[in-house]
């Protein structure tokens, strides 16, 4: 990884903007000290083994981290947005679910608290405090 691509991994995080496939790829390299193109190569293994896992509808549970899962999303009846009076069928379908592990929300709940996110919740409720959507000086990460 040459200084460039550090110092745009760099200013994206300061910027709190999403993480890519590459650049999450780029991180394992640095931290497992193996190439770059191993790093993608396990990337990419472990989105297959999650997507064939949840398409034979089973489990992967990280412990700490969390679970992946599959679940259907029933059917309803929904509203044709170029025709609003007319209704349509929306049929069930496969979805995928993640449900954050313990030590996942504790990093988390840290690092708000830490950035003055959370104020005097309780501890023991695990339900957020706001229905806020997230605000641009909260992280996210998203892997393409």
């Amino acid at each position: 990884m040459n200084s460039l691509d550090l110092a745009t991994i760099a200013v994206k995080n300061f910027l709190n903007m999403c993480m890519n496939k590459a650049e999450l790829a780029a991180k394992v390299a640095e931290r497992l000290k193996v190439s770059k193109k191993s790093a993608e190569d396990f990337v990419a293994a472990f989105e297959d083994v999650v997507t064939q896992t949840l398409a034979n509808e089973d489990e992967v549970t990280i412990a700490g981290f969390g679970t992946f899962s599959a679940r259907v999303r029933k059917g309803r009846i929904g509203v044709n947005p170029q025709n609003p009076s007319e209704p349509i069928t929306i049929p069930p379908v496969f979805v995928p679910k993640f449900k954050a592990g313990k030590a996942l929300k504790d990093t988390l709940k840290a690092a708000g608290k830490s950035r003055g996110v959370g104020g005097n919740a309780s501890s023991s409720s695990s339900a957020p405090a706001s229905d806020a959507p997230l605000s641009a000086s909260q992280p996210s990460t998203l892997i393409n």
